[in-house]
């Protein structure tokens, strides 16, 4: 690196080791920032010539470079490849020089590189977030329409991975779809908080220049400006929430993998993954491997290392900006795109899932998930619910006994546990009225989950979330 052509090298005279100068460049990952930094600039430029740092000519000038820059860069795919650019800013400043001339060497008047690149940073991060919004409502959509086309189907509901009690496919995929609207106001919630303007804060100090800030802020739309140019330079906070709520989007998509890797078992065999989502085996021509959900499980690791990296970087840096904070793009351009990926893998899963509704049914009446019924059932004829509940339980070790279902049971060997049982008992353990009698807000009755599926749908079209 010739220390004449960087950003810093007036103060320098010795020539920078080879090793420590591919060491200490960014260009390689930071070149993502480019659009967002050139839009910076454009900002910066003119909140230059506002405060009459330039005049009207020089910031012609350089807008019309930087916007030539930025068609280069559309034009030209080895546009980035053929630099030794320290950084995306100093490769954008040097490119700007090449056409503008003296007028480009102006356009850093007033602003550091540390508020430079939290301005650009924030700029792709927003961006990003919008882009993350509309992939976490497409995966919502998908758990809808699979809900609506097995509007009927039963599975069993799962405590502790054993039967517990029935469920409406649709109201298991409507649990995803609440977690998935969590986690895109998270992001809203977020978004918020990125869209702060640092530039302005200059170094640390602030700017020294009559630089109208709030007139910067609303050529970018930003909706603030940072209080404090210490904190503005120094603050990750951002990174660190965004990583975290992808953490989240990320434990989601793996808990849904993982029940449809285990459903799409032989053993469970209540889902078949499409042709266009699974792979076979190298050895064993039978199998048909889940590999996209599983993925999906794995990558949430990865999303939740770089949550770990940001808060491990910052947490010991002294004030106020420091080149630790270089990590952090890495990790969030990471987070972002795994992200993104699993949720449009995920989507696609959903779109060509098939439910095999005559075997979840099948599981649905099967392992005494009526148990409960039985209990409340007693419960209402006024004998205490820990007195019902000891009762169920000895008819189900009867049940267990005999080999067969509960409504499978006669009606005089029930009444050996309780009097007060009678022919009605059957309606009660029937797999209709098990559903049915879940009718409250957030239950599994049929009424509920259709209640439950257009309020969803209402949510989605309005881009709202509870």
């Amino acid at each position: 690196m010739n220390q004449s052509n960087n950003l810093w090298g007036g103060r320098f005279t010795g020539k920078a080791d080879e090793k420590f100068v591919e060491f200490n460049r960014s260009f390689g990952f930071d070149f993502r920032l480019f659009k967002a930094d050139i839009r910076g600039c454009l900002a910066h430029c003119e909140g230059l010539r506002r405060a009459g740092v330039l005049t009207a000519e020089e910031s012609d000038t350089i807008q019309t470079g930087l916007q030539t820059v930025l068609e280069k860069s559309l034009e030209n795919a080895k546009f980035f490849t053929d630099s030794n650019a320290e950084d995306v800013h100093s490769f954008i400043e040097t490119r700007l020089v090449e056409i503008a001339g003296d007028a480009g060497r102006k356009l850093h008047t007033g602003r550091s590189r540390n508020d430079q690149v939290a301005t650009a940073l924030r700029l792709w991060l927003r961006d990003k977030i919008d882009e993350l919004m509309i992939s976490v409502r497409n995966a919502q959509k998908s758990l809808i329409e699979l809900a609506e086309k097995h509007s009927a189907a039963v599975l069993p509901g799962y405590t502790h991975l054993q039967r517990a009690q029935p469920v409406l496919f649709a109201h298991w995929c409507l649990a995803y779809f609440e977690m998935l609207n969590r986690d895109a106001a998270r992001l809203f919630e977020v978004r918020r908080r990125v869209n702060v303007l640092p530039l302005g804060a200059a170094a640390l100090a602030g700017t020294a220049y009559p630089i109208d800030r709030e007139s910067v802020a609303r050529d970018l739309g930003f909706d603030s400006v940072s209080e404090n140019s210490l904190d503005a330079v120094s603050d990750r906070d951002f990174a660190v929430e965004f990583a975290s709520a992808a953490s989240l989007i990320m434990m989601h998509l793996s808990r849904l993998a993982e029940d449809i890797i285990l459903y799409a078992t032989t053993e469970f065999g209540f889902f078949e993954l499409s042709d266009a989502v699974a792979t076979g085996s190298s050895l064993m021509p039978q199998k048909k491997n889940p590999d996209s959900m599983e993925l999906v499980r794995g990558k949430s690791g990865r999303v939740f290392g770089h949550l770990m990296a940001l808060l491990t970087v910052l947490k010991g840096l002294p004030m106020a900006y420091n080149k630790d904070m270089q990590e952090d793009k890495e990790a969030i351009f990471d987070t972002f795109d795994t992200t993104r990926d699993c949720l449009m893998i995920t989507e696609t899963v959903l779109n060509n899932l098939r439910v095999r509704e005559d075997i979840t049914r099948n599981a649905a009446l099967k392992g005494y998930l009526n148990a409960t019924e039985l209990a409340d059932y007693l419960s209402k004829k006024n004998i205490p619910f820990r007195q019902a509940h000891e009762i169920a339980g000895k008819i189900v070790l009867r049940a267990i006994d005999a080999q067969i279902e509960l409504n499978e049971l006669e009606l005089s060997e029930m009444q050996k546990y309780s009097p007060k049982i009678e022919a009605d008992i059957y309606e009660a353990l029937s797999l209709r009225q098990t559903l049915e009698t879940k009718n409250v807000i957030g239950g599994t009755a049929p009424g509920q989950v259709e209640k439950a599926l257009q309020k969803a749908k209402s949510q989605l079209a309005a881009n709202k979330f509870d």
